[in-house]
């Protein structure tokens, strides 16, 4: 597909139609009607790469809407205005659909169907960022193959996550910084691997800086 801009505005329109996991799904179809979340421009230097939209996004229609958010723009060290600026920042996340809940009541895993259909036209619509935030395992696994980095995509999150100047450093760009996901479950693992906000997270602020300026 042409990276131009009419090509991504009618590949973006297709998305947000998209019907398929209720209409002809893999596995069980979603549970409510589909309302694919994303935020993409030609022009936007920087990718905030996520796992799929939950409650609170399937709400609003506005990706990160919630408290695990708030922790994401901290760890970038911007405000809401700038993070959802899609001029400068684009946000798309493995699934664009809230996928439902399990039995426990946590968020399902993304679905398969945005992926396959989708993932790959998009990045080819439109020129390549120069950076990608990884945030979770599933997005990291995507645009680490995608980005030619696939010895990676095999490691564990922590690994990925403790390996991130190796990752950082293997390509000139588009570069990627792999994140665990912001949500408050992983208070936690914040709390065993103090390094990630007093090493890796000044190098994001800063990169994030000047892409966003």
């Amino acid at each position: 597909m042409d990276a131009s801009p009419s090509s991504l505005d009618t590949l973006l329109a297709e998305i947000r139609a998209c019907r398929v996991c209720v209409e002809h799904p893999l596995g069980k179809p979603l549970p409510h009607a589909p309302r694919p979340v994303l935020h993409v421009s030609a022009t936007a230097r920087l990718l905030v790469a996520g796992q799929a939209p939950g409650t609170k996004v399937h709400a609003s229609g506005r990706s990160f809407d919630d408290a695990s958010g708030d922790r994401l723009r901290q760890w970038l060290g911007i405000d809401r205005a700038t993070f959802y600026d899609e001029a400068r920042i684009a946000i798309a996340a493995m699934g664009f659909c809230f996928p439902g809940q399990d039995a426990k009541g946590g968020d399902l895993p993304p679905r398969r169907e945005c992926a396959a259909l989708w993932h790959d036209k998009l990045f080819a619509a439109r020129p390549p960022f120069d950076l990608v935030v990884a945030v979770g395992s599933a997005s990291q696994a995507y645009h680490l193959k995608r980005l030619g980095l696939a010895s990676f995509a095999a490691l564990s999150l922590t690994e990925r996550v403790s390996r991130w100047r190796e990752i950082w450093e293997a390509r000139e760009g588009p570069r990627l910084l792999p994140l665990p996901h912001p949500s408050w479950r992983n208070t936690g693992w914040l709390k065993r691997h103090p390094w990630f906000e007093a090493e890796l997270v000044p190098v994001l602020r800063a990169e994030v800086a000047l892409l966003v300026r």
